[in-house]
């Protein structure tokens, strides 16, 4: 596909807009599905690092079990210690996590064992959804059985059940990207749902990855290894659209954290309506005056506008582009204020896949930069694992740390920055 459609605000930089900050998403996704390459049909999602406990409980249908404890996890977060160096926490998530056979699912998956990074996939409940049984979606303020991104084969789908089994098995959490990603300003557009409307749509999305073997007939296949009433803690809406309607839904529903928010800067975050408020962020852009979000869209944006086939010659720039940006918002904060990095991303071989490249390529930058740290100095970790670390923080410790700008030292270093009966 070699244009994006206007679905919404397209991802512009900083200097145009990281105040709007707005993403546009995925395309690939959106028109018919790569035949190319993935994996069969047997939906096995390549080996993992991480096997189930032995006792398996099917919850409802057997779509998902319960399956024990989930394999290799952080150790148990505990608060600073007064003087003490906050770690550097760099996230990285998948809007969508569909896979459409390119091979970029099972590669990423590998890169996670490979550097012992843990990350988080945003699944599109849809994804898991037959196409012949589409109109069981009833999107609010649409048509039954509308999307705005494609539905996958059922090859595509039973490889991406694998996937998602071997991704949580090694450790990675299962967000929510929703389902129907519809952008714009439109009446259907998600930037205009109502609490209850989103309420509608996130049910839904769960009852696609609880009843897939209802849907689709599967019933020879394993389950999903995880209560996901559970898992769900946390998602991104689509173009980072509706954050304000959702947040008092997710609120109910006990969800920890967002990632919605319409762009965001590299500072220690708070909370929105009790909820962990986690944007995607602006990072240094090499060779432009101004910043750009921390998704692989926007950067794409920024090189090539509407186009995801530009011509081939640009593509070593912007691929180093791309990597130096990433590099460059990790660097910025490991030396300053250690506020986490949050970088986005979608199975997309935009512009030759540079932008897969771009996110391996700074993915094993940080992994070097952590083994030549101190143990526990910079952890590559999901959305779920950081906010578990920040919420056993003390308030004030929190609050301190939130006084610290984009690419600012503590005074005094961290030492005295955060000894012992320091003042917020």
């Amino acid at each position: 596909m070699g244009h994006i459609s206007r679905r919404g605000v397209l991802g512009l930089g900083a200097g145009a807009a990281a105040g709007l900050g707005l993403t546009g998403c995925g395309t690939g996704l959106g028109g018919k599905p790569s035949e190319a390459g993935g994996s069969g049909g047997s939906g096995g999602g390549g080996k993992g690092k991480g096997k189930p406990e032995k006792k398996v409980t099917p919850i409802g249908d057997g779509s998902t079990a319960r399956t024990g404890k989930q394999p290799h996890q952080p150790e148990k977060p505990r608060p600073l210690e007064p003087g003490e160096t906050p770690p550097q926490f760099v996230v990285f998530s998948w809007d969508g996590a569909g896979d459409v056979g390119n091979g970029l699912f099972e590669r990423f998956l590998k890169a996670g064992r490979d550097h012992d990074a843990h990350m988080t996939f945003f699944l599109s409940g849809i994804y898991l959804l037959p196409e012949s049984k589409k109109r069981k979606y009833l999107p609010p303020n649409n048509a039954p059985g509308a999307s705005d991104i494609g539905y996958l084969t059922d090859e595509h789908i039973k490889s991406t059940l694998g996937h998602l089994r071997t991704a949580w098995l090694d450790g990675h959490e299962i967000g929510t990207h929703f389902n129907g990603h519809f952008c714009g300003d439109g009446f259907g557009s998600v930037g205009k749902w109502t609490p209850k409307q989103w309420r509608s749509e996130i049910e839904q999305a769960k009852s696609f990855v609880t009843e897939w073997k209802t849907n689709s007939g599967w019933t020879d296949l394993d389950p999903l290894p995880f209560d996901y009433e559970k898992e769900l803690v946390g998602g991104r809406t689509p173009c980072l659209l509706g954050q304000q309607n959702l947040l008092p839904t997710a609120r109910e529903l006990g969800w920890r954290y967002d990632s919605s928010s319409p762009g965001g800067l590299q500072v220690w975050p708070h909370k929105k309506q009790g909820i962990w408020d986690l944007p995607l962020q602006s990072v240094p852009f090499p060779g432009r005056s101004f910043e750009v979000l921390s998704m692989d869209y926007n950067i794409m944006y920024n090189q090539s506008q509407n186009s995801t086939q530009a011509p081939p010659a640009n593509y070593p720039a912007y691929r180093t582009q791309a990597t130096g940006a990433y590099v460059a918002g990790f660097q910025r904060a490991y030396e300053t204020n250690r506020a986490p990095l949050f970088i986005g991303n979608h199975f997309e071989e935009w512009n030759g896949g540079v932008y897969m490249d771009a996110v391996e390529g700074a993915l094993k930058h940080i992994a070097r930069a952590k083994e030549k740290a101190k143990d526990g100095e910079i952890r590559i970790v999901s959305f779920r694992q950081f906010v578990d670390w920040m919420d056993v923080q003390k308030p004030e410790v929190l609050a301190k740390l939130r006084t610290l700008g984009v690419g600012q030292e503590p005074t005094g270093g961290w030492k005295d920055f955060l000894k012992a009966g320091s003042a917020a």
